[in-house]
């Protein structure tokens, strides 16, 4: 543990307007929903390679015996070429769920990025945004 210098420790001379408290509670409001996005690319991804899994799967099967598929919370027997169209739109509809949170949280790390400029450029060291 180090001892602050005396021109660290009274380096929070700044005061804290209206605007400034608006601007940290809109961080920490963009901060939290980019950990949420955060947590459901991972799902996602991971949805994505267990269907990654079953396509080297449905690969390697007969063609001729139905498929196990899970739809929902239950697994339906479907023909093999019907489980592969099926296989083929999930993998898309997973594809674009991932797109459009990896967009937003794009969004959010360029707005989370301006605020961070405005609110270290008036506070300094007095702030911390960094995990």
């Amino acid at each position: 543990m180090r001892m602050l210098e005396q021109e660290e420790e009274n380096d929070d001379t700044a005061e804290v307007t209206w605007e400034d408290q608006q601007r940290i509670n809109t961080f920490s409001k963009i901060n939290t929903r980019t950990r949420g996005i955060q947590e459901k690319l991972e799902e996602l991804k991971q949805e994505k390679e267990a269907l990654d899994d079953l396509a080297t799967e449905l690969e390697l099967s007969d063609e001729d015996q139905p498929v196990l598929y899970k739809v929902g919370e239950a697994f339906l027997h479907m023909p093999h070429l019907q489980a592969v169209k099926r296989l083929e739109r999930d993998q898309n509809v997973i594809d674009t769920r991932v797109a459009a949170l990896a967009a937003q949280a794009d969004e959010c790390e360029a707005e989370m990025k301006d605020l961070k400029v405005t609110l270290y450029a008036k506070f300094g060291k007095a702030i911390n945004l960094d995990e």
